[in-house]
């Protein structure tokens, strides 16, 4: 009998890592989920049909509860972690020269060592059950364009892209493979929680601008085929798409374009 696949998640209280969650349940796999947040855990869960799912709470910022929160999950999931979903992340906005330095080291702890770590933690579980396994990261739009007003976001979202290539190369010899997530703009809390930090009614402006907002219920379907696919980058929303592209054929032409909107914001 084939054992259960399974998946764990960060940022699992809500947004992408809810509907991910929900998503691979659906599939059949075993999904744990993990977050500071343990009532929207709890909330998560109860979204979940069925008894495969499991639930810890987990600062990312902490290297040694990362290594206890894998080791629950795996004994959890029948000795096996297959998928990891580095997705935990915050945003902060606002010009840099005005933006305040916990804000800064926030985001550097968060979107960035928090992957790290989590990536040194998920090695030997995915080496275990390699070939096959996965680390998934999640960027963001904001790691292929470098937006206004967003210097500091996106230079953590930069960063794990970066990450993610070097692993996939690291890693290949252990038959893991890395791949990043890079959505656009999408419809979860994070929006509205830059907006707070940036004064900006960030959500409306983008609708009222013609901007692509993405349902946060397309992201699941890509993050399943970054499991299962073989490239480095996936993005979400056809804008996402659209700049990755125009990025690595045209970056003289991206580069005009961000130049001349003078604010942005991307929370992917």
């Amino acid at each position: 009998m084939t054992q259960r696949r399974s998946i764990f998640i960060t940022g699992g209280a809500s947004g992408i890592g809810r509907a991910v969650a929900i998503y691979f349940a659906e599939k059949g796999w075993f999904v744990g989920v993990a977050d500071v947040d343990t009532a929207g855990l709890q909330d998560t869960l109860g979204l979940i049909e069925g008894g495969f799912k499991y639930m810890h709470q987990l600062d990312v910022r902490d290297r040694a509860a990362w290594d206890e929160a894998l080791e629950a999950f795996s004994t959890a999931a029948g000795g096996r972690i297959d998928v990891v979903f580095n997705n935990a992340g915050i945003g902060h906005g606002g010009p840099i020269v005005d933006q305040p330095s916990e804000e800064v080291v926030a985001l550097l702890d968060v979107n960035l060592k928090g992957v790290i770590y989590g990536a040194q933690a998920a090695h030997p579980h995915l080496k275990k059950t390699a070939p096959g396994s996965v680390l998934v990261n999640t960027a963001s739009l904001a790691g292929i364009i470098g937006a206004p007003n967003l210097s500091v976001y996106c230079g953590t979202k930069w960063a794990v892209r970066g990450l993610t290539q070097s692993l996939d190369a690291e890693w290949a010899k252990d038959g893991i493979k890395v791949s990043a997530l890079c959505p656009g703009f999408i419809d979860t809390p994070i929006i509205e929680q830059t907006a707070a930090d940036s004064n900006q009614s960030v959500k409306e402006d983008l609708l009222d601008a013609g901007v692509e907002v993405s349902p946060v219920s397309t992201v699941p379907k890509v993050v399943w085929d970054a499991v299962h696919g073989d490239k480095l980058d996936y993005t979400v929303g056809k804008m996402a798409s659209r700049l990755l592209f125009l990025q690595r054929f045209l970056p003289g032409r991206v580069r005009k374009e961000m130049r001349s909107q003078g604010i942005g914001t991307d929370l992917g």
